[in-house]
């Protein structure tokens, strides 16, 4: 069985989001934290989550350049998916989203999902691009209408501090977003 590799930059990198979409512990999964340049992270207009496109696409909605941070998404690079934790995630994204095929540099080692330490404080600079490691080709999900994007950058922490504790727990339960991955979980059990 071939398995996937994929990058999260939005409710994803949240390790119990993960679980949940997926509908299992994770613990065949391995993450770190990892960076993908010339894309922007926007805002979706009445949503709690994320949008990217790539960097030509993302800059006609500022009125001005980018720096290298705002013009690069930090994000997490997940190893050992399965076709069905694939499915459950194409389910989740929905027709928003286009799957795509990018290159990340991961910026430290891959980790158990169990070990794994979710950080919410701001990051290190990023190094220049001669010190990164090697890119991996991975899949990540595209958004596919820019006018559906706002012209502001999406930030992880201000959705952690916000807005995550509508996407698992008890805050979870009545959450929209996770119905159609539900629905396919159900039909599948019968």
């Amino acid at each position: 069985m071939a398995l996937k590799s994929a990058f999260f930059y939005g409710t994803l990198m949240h390790p119990k989001i993960l679980k949940r979409v997926i509908g299992n512990d994770g613990s065949h999964l391995h993450i770190c934290p990892a960076v993908l340049l010339q894309y922007t992270r926007h805002k979706v207009k009445y949503a709690d989550y994320p949008g990217i496109v790539a960097y030509t696409e993302g800059r006609a909605l500022f009125q001005h350049e980018l720096d290298r941070e705002a013009c690069s998404v930090r994000g997490t690079m997940v190893t050992g998916l399965t076709a069905l934790d694939m499915k459950r995630l194409d389910i989740f994204e929905g027709t928003e989203y286009d799957r795509e095929k990018v290159q990340v540099y991961p910026l430290e080692r891959l980790v158990g999902l169990a070990d794994y330490m979710m950080l919410t404080v701001a990051p290190e600079p990023l190094p220049s691009d001669a010190a990164l490691p090697a890119p991996v080709e991975v899949e990540t999900y595209v958004y596919g209408d820019i006018a559906g994007l706002m012209p502001e950058i999406w930030d992880f922490d201000d959705f952690v501090k916000k807005n995550a504790w509508k996407w698992y727990g008890t805050g979870a339960h009545d959450n929209s977003d996770y119905r159609a991955v539900d629905v396919q979980a159900a039909w599948a059990n019968n």
